[in-house]
């Protein structure tokens, strides 16, 4: 026969918490700040080089 688990206080909390605030937004990666803006017009591709 497996051991019943015992009460477990921080479980209880948080399952109080999501009863009255609701569950937590999903998290999101940290998107760094140049991949944040995209440039709104790209500069045109050219086999020469600007010299």
């Amino acid at each position: 026969m497996a051991k019943r688990k015992g009460f477990d206080q921080k479980k209880e909390v948080r399952k109080l918490a999501r009863e009255r605030v609701g569950t937590v937004k999903a998290a999101r990666p940290i998107v760094s700040p140049k991949d944040r803006a995209k440039p709104k017009h790209k500069k045109p591709v050219t086999g020469l080089s600007d010299e």
